[in-house]
């Protein structure tokens, strides 16, 4: 998901299907991204513990979202909690999402549509081949 991404209503979550519909996305494009059961636990109870009035993610004022300033905040505080070292950002989610995605084998095709890509050119740039899946690959010369 991208940082605007965040400004998803509760009726956005398809628990059901395990998805998250993404309305007027990047591109004025609407599309589905996958919800993992951990995920899925946690907003749950963050949506019992809150009953946010429209917005999943609300800011101060009820009925109001989250500010994209105010979702890098706290996705950095975040960060700075969980001790890592290196800089990350939202976007750096998005590559993760997809390289895991492509190394447990999910075509690229698949990987495109869930990020949202016009382009397999634009996937293919989140798709970092790790020198571990290279290195496991056997020549067909051996085969």
């Amino acid at each position: 998901m991208r940082r605007c991404d965040y400004a998803s209503t509760p009726s956005d979550i398809e628990s059901d299907r395990m998805m998250i519909r993404i309305d007027d996305g990047k591109g004025h494009k609407d599309r589905y991204t996958l919800l993992g059961k951990r995920t899925l636990k946690v907003l749950r109870e963050y949506w019992k513990k809150y009953r946010p009035a429209k917005w999943l993610f609300e800011g101060r004022e009820p009925g109001k979202r989250y500010s994209s300033r105010t979702a890098e905040e706290v996705f950095e505080q975040a960060v700075k909690r969980a001790g890592i070292k290196k800089p990350v950002t939202f976007h750096t989610l998005r590559h993760s999402f997809a390289t895991h995605l492509l190394e447990s084998g999910v075509d690229i095709r698949y990987i495109q549509n869930l990020l949202g890509h016009s382009s397999i050119k634009t996937t293919e740039l989140y798709t970092q081949v790790t020198t571990q899946k290279i290195e496991r690959i056997k020549s067909p010369i051996d085969l």
